[in-house]
């Protein structure tokens, strides 16, 4: 995909969010500040909004399910919301190659002045999208196949994060490897990241080849 590239830019993003495994609106706020290269890291700034739910009679928190306050018992007809926004923050290793290319992109005076900040990328998120599919297509990459509902759809932003996941999990699925994981990732949740050990995994298929090399289909005669 990155020889597929239409410029320096699209090279840049497809290898950040592959390499760094983040989401595409991490990468879009990346600035030059957040690039260490003395370290070899990259920090990463991620918004999180949140939907504070609370009951107007005694002022509960509440479940988006809620049909009763749990505290007051009234019916809930009508909530009070408050919506927190907070800026989580991580710091990630980066490797050589792409810390090379991205210094490269850098001197190469591609990012932009925005907001006070100088950008990476001058791109939204709608574009980030657009340029993964359209270097997929161009490297003659076939749309991938949803397994639970069979319906097609291109790569995106988040098919590099899932293949940095994966990518990960093939190279070390111990306990300590998936905890290292969920941590770069971001993952709130560890079932979130142990699903990529089922993805990943070839254990289904090895205890299935097994049930045919032990001799057992002679059973069935």
């Amino acid at each position: 995909m990155e020889k597929a590239a239409f410029n320096l830019q699209d090279k840049v993003l497809v290898r950040m969010l592959f390499h760094l495994g983040c989401r595409v609106s991490e990468a879009l706020s990346l600035t030059v500040e957040n690039v260490d290269f003395g370290n070899s890291t990259v920090t990463i700034k991620h918004l999180k909004a949140r939907l504070m739910l609370s009951c107007t009679g005694c002022g509960y928190r509440l479940g988006r399910s809620h049909a009763f306050c749990p505290k007051c018992g009234s019916m809930i007809e009508k909530t009070q919301t408050e919506q927190q926004e907070h800026w989580r923050q991580k710091g990630l290793p980066i490797d050589d190659d792409a810390l090379k290319l991205l210094g490269e992109y850098i001197q190469h005076g591609e990012p932009v002045i925005k907001w006070g900040k100088e950008l990476i990328f001058d791109i939204n998120r709608y574009r980030a999208w657009q340029v993964v599919k359209k270097c997929a297509e161009k490297a003659g990459l076939p749309k991938l196949v949803n397994l639970e509902t069979g319906r097609m759809h291109n790569v995106s932003p988040h098919t590099l994060r899932d293949a940095f996941a994966v990518m990960a999990v093939k190279r070390d699925d111990t306990g300590d490897g998936l905890k290292m994981l969920q941590e770069h990732l971001g993952h709130a949740s560890f079932n979130i990241t142990a699903r990529y050990w089922k993805i990943a995994g070839e254990e289904h298929r090895m205890c299935y080849d097994r049930l045919w090399r032990s001799g057992n289909s002679n059973q069935s005669e």
